[in-house]
């Protein structure tokens, strides 16, 4: 936590090297559980990746399309010339991946780079470690029904409830703290509890998401990279979708 309100708050290339790195790492540790993260697969997504953060960087994502497509060929070349070595599921992982990992963390620099960026961020993780934070209380104290028992047989109907409106209730008050510092929004109480609202429930499918990925491949965590939490994607999975709509609401609200 230290180290990402450090991180979070210097912001611009500090915040971007970061980011890139653990969009990397997470990438590595996707590609892992598919056997592919040290073959011409992981490779092709490691540089697709580099060039993602390359195009973001100096502000090219006009070619960004391009680049995608050229991804995809080029798994499909990797496919076509190594058969029957790499499997179709492999090689949809990979590019997946690319989407899943880098494309969706990188929406946190560019929260971070908008004209209010430096209050904004902050509800990426108000919707996802609060959001977690209160649906856990909730759910500790008056869980009854099973939200998705094959999936997390401790998630109840009643904590994600909890959940959302923990974070909407986060973002009013949040909003209310700074509402005198943000010029952007002619509404922002209603706009962040909004915010709040559409995020945490989109923590909520993200988290199960990366559990359905790892119970289809049958392991426990991503990774050990971060003592008591697993791997980055252990951390950050529901970030992976609070970012893009913290990013795309405060543009359109």
């Amino acid at each position: 936590m230290a180290i990402t309100i450090l991180v979070v708050v210097l912001g611009k290339d500090v915040l971007f090297a970061a980011i890139f790195a653990i969009s990397l790492i997470g990438m590595m540790e996707l590609y892992r559980i598919v056997k592919v993260h040290r073959k011409a697969p992981g490779y092709a997504g490691y540089a697709a990746g580099i060039l993602y953060y390359i195009l973001l960087y100096f502000g090219w994502q006009q070619y960004q399309l391009m680049l995608f497509l050229l991804f995809l060929v080029a798994l499909l070349f990797i496919a076509v010339f190594h058969f029957p070595e790499y499997k179709t599921e492999q090689i949809a992982v990979v590019f997946f991946g690319l989407f899943y990992v880098s494309v969706m963390m990188s929406y946190i620099y560019q929260v971070r780079m908008l004209e209010e960026g430096a209050l904004l961020v902050w509800l990426i993780f108000i919707g996802a470690w609060g959001s977690d934070t209160c649906a856990y209380c909730v759910g500790v104290l008056f869980g009854k029904h099973k939200l998705a028992p094959k999936l997390s047989p401790k998630k109840s109907i009643e904590g994600s409830i909890g959940g959302i409106a923990g974070a909407a209730l986060i973002g009013f008050i949040y909003a209310t703290i700074f509402q005198n510092r943000i010029t952007g929004l002619n509404n922002p109480q209603l706009a962040f509890t909004v915010i709040g609202v559409a995020s945490s429930i989109l923590s909520q499918i993200g988290d199960l998401a990366a559990s359905a990925i790892k119970r289809n491949y049958d392991i426990k965590d991503y990774g050990k990279l971060i003592p008591g939490h697993g791997g980055i994607l252990d951390r950050f999975d529901s970030i992976l979708f609070t970012a893009p709509v913290v990013y795309y609401l405060a543009v359109m609200l």
